[in-house]
């Protein structure tokens, strides 16, 4: 599948001495891994050559899967193979030097609105950027190095960007991805105790924001968190932003938005659904994504109250046009 794109980047991978990988910035389980993951099996492979993970910004919350390398000279840059994966647009770059790269490559499994560098490589089908990492790795299994940190990385990533295997994107070949990975010895123990296992604050957290979840009479279900809320629970902002699945087993919810103020007073939102898509939403208020998982952004009262109605509007549409749904 694809397999003339994927031939292309490995015969660039292979004719640069020096290789830049990067991602988009407030990363998440998916961008962290696809990276590293691939970091470590070219680090593997390859040896010899130079082979860089750099990154403005970082996820505390995915701390654990270890950092990232030092910052190089613009010089690196020029002479450098520049790969940015699970990002969509170059606004969205975490690390702003990437298009000083002599050549820059895209690994995206996003809605491809924004195409950028001179190879691109997009499936937006597929459940994360981690899944494609792993298919590229088994179509060249025979001249690529794997190992259970390589794996670690991805397996995470696939984990996170599928709720755990549960969303639409998830097919029989994201679990024969997944089935690659297991077999190099993850331990999925320590690992789902990394990602779930939650401190005692967040506990009375969550407790609190189910009190102050929102339900229109169509279903729409939302919640503001302000900045007040996340000091007086010593959140980071992605504790705050993992609010939104909360709001994922409410019956006859088919569509649930989470608000986040961030500290420069902009208003985060983070669109979820189930039957219905909602990717269109969140381009139109400043984002993007997939069908039934988007972002994007508000910048006042009146685009906070636009965004409810049209989220209200659309579920309602669909409630009233299909069957089935739960």
């Amino acid at each position: 599948m694809n397999l003339e794109v994927k031939q292309r980047i490995l015969d660039k991978i292979k004719e640069y001495d020096s290789i830049i990988i990067a991602r988009h910035y407030r990363p998440d389980g998916d961008a962290m891994g696809s990276t590293k993951g691939l970091h470590r099996i070219l680090k593997l492979t390859f040896p010899e050559k130079n082979i860089y993970l750099l990154n403005e910004d970082y996820s505390d919350y995915l701390a654990f899967l270890g950092g990232e390398d030092e910052p190089q000279s613009e010089e690196v840059y020029k002479k450098s193979l520049g790969i940015v994966i699970d990002t969509g647009t170059e606004v969205r770059f975490s690390n702003k030097k990437m298009p000083l790269c002599k050549e820059l490559i895209k690994i995206d499994h996003h809605i491809d609105t924004a195409p950028y560098g001179d190879i691109s490589w997009v499936e937006d089908w597929r459940s994360s950027s981690c899944e494609m990492i792993v298919d590229f790795y088994r179509t060249f299994s025979d001249q690529l190095k794997m190992d259970k940190q390589a794996a670690t990385y991805l397996y995470t990533g696939m984990v996170t960007d599928t709720g755990r295997f549960r969303f639409r994107e998830v097919g029989a070949e994201t679990l024969r991805n997944a089935a690659t990975l297991l077999e190099f010895g993850v331990d999925t123990e320590t690992l789902f105790a990394h990602l779930y296992l939650e401190d005692f604050d967040t506990l009375k957290f969550n407790a609190q924001i189910t009190d102050h979840i929102q339900i229109t009479p169509n279903g729409l279900a939302y919640i503001f968190v302000d900045r007040a809320m996340q000091e007086k629970y010593n959140l980071t902002h992605e504790q705050a932003s993992n609010v939104v699945g909360l709001m994922d087993s409410i019956k006859g919810s088919l569509i649930w938005l989470a608000f986040i103020e961030t500290e420069d007073g902009s208003i985060r939102v983070r669109l979820r659904s189930r039957f219905t898509t909602i990717n269109k939403l969140g381009e139109k208020y400043h984002g993007g994504g997939h069908e039934c998982a988007a972002g994007g952004y508000v910048y006042s009262k009146e685009e906070f109250e636009s965004l409810l109605n049209d989220a209200d509007k659309q579920l309602k549409e669909y409630k009233e046009n299909n069957t089935g749904w739960l």
